[in-house]
């Protein structure tokens, strides 16, 4: 399964170019909103958005055309080399990358605090400047560590940007990652902890990404966790369980539901597909995920 070392590789590949990217023109974008309006034919109810790595058979050029053709404006998981890409064809950038070191290194340890303070004080301007909001953190693995430790060590590093964070408009998004199956040892893996952290934080530009796929696979309920802690959630991901491919009815989430959850709770932000297309027309399993989650 390309499932960890495919997502990093596409982070590492995403964030090329980031020192290298001058100010980029705002193309008439609203700040933290759709670049358009949506399709007609979508009801309206639901940002939708695609991972820009799990279609990387296709060029961003082409990739922008098709979403727009679907009838949504928005990719996820890209890097500063293509936000001019984006802006040519009208497409949001509803979550940034680039900040990050990998998904291992993270803010839980203080031995790479330096490293990411500058490349988020840096990315954060980015960010800013083009016309964006979401930008996104991990909290590395745990290599021993306990959970408390853990927070302590992650509230020590993000206070050090999450001032600039609230200045800029920038919502760093820490993502709920699976430590069962595709993330060994990650620290970040349980609701909870992550909302604890938002706590400690107090910041209302520090949220949780909550991927229902790897939440499914390491805490279940995911509806009643929506419920419950949706003031903490800035952002979500689907994919299929098990496997992290289609959400058609080959797998064990029922996404209707799930989406009016999260449309219950008054939720404005981004929805993005995640999942790794199985069948040969990878597209038409994108068109198929868009009309599940259409509610």
């Amino acid at each position: 399964m390309p499932n960890n070392n495919s997502r990093r590789n596409a982070l590492k590949n995403l964030a090329a170019g980031t020192a290298a990217l001058g100010v980029l023109p705002l193309a008439g974008m609203a700040f933290g909103q759709p670049a358009q309006k949506k399709s007609s034919a979508l009801k309206g109810n639901v940002n939708h958005s695609v991972c820009r790595w799990c279609f990387n058979n296709l060029s961003v050029d082409e990739l922008c055309t098709e979403v727009k053709k679907l009838g949504f404006s928005a990719i996820d998981l890209v890097g500063p080399k293509d936000w001019d890409t984006l802006k040519k064809h009208g497409v949001f950038s509803s979550m940034c990358n680039g900040a990050e070191i990998n998904l291992v290194n993270g803010w839980n340890d203080p031995q790479y605090h330096n490293t990411l303070i500058k490349h988020y004080t840096e990315h954060i301007d980015l960010v800013a400047k083009a016309g964006y909001n979401n930008l996104i953190c991990f909290s590395g693995n745990r290599n021993g560590m306990d959970d408390e430790t853990g927070l302590k060590n992650c509230v020590q590093g993000l206070k050090q940007v999450i001032g600039l964070a609230e200045k800029r408009g920038v919502i760093l998004q820490m993502e709920l990652l699976n430590s069962k199956v595709n993330h060994k040892d990650y620290m970040c893996d349980k609701t909870p902890w992550g909302v604890e952290l938002c706590k400690r934080l107090g910041s209302p530009n520090f949220k949780l990404l909550y991927d229902i796929y790897h939440m499914q696979i390491d805490e279940g309920d995911v509806i009643s966790t929506i419920k419950t802690y949706h003031t903490y959630l800035g952002h979500y991901h689907t994919a299929g369980v098990p496997g992290r491919h289609e959400i058609d009815d080959t797998q064990e989430l029922y996404y209707p539901a799930i989406i009016k959850a999260i449309v219950s709770t008054g939720f404005k932000g981004y929805l993005a597909q995640e999942f790794i297309p199985a069948k040969a027309d990878k597209l038409a399993s994108l068109k198929e995920a868009i009309q599940i989650c259409d509610v």
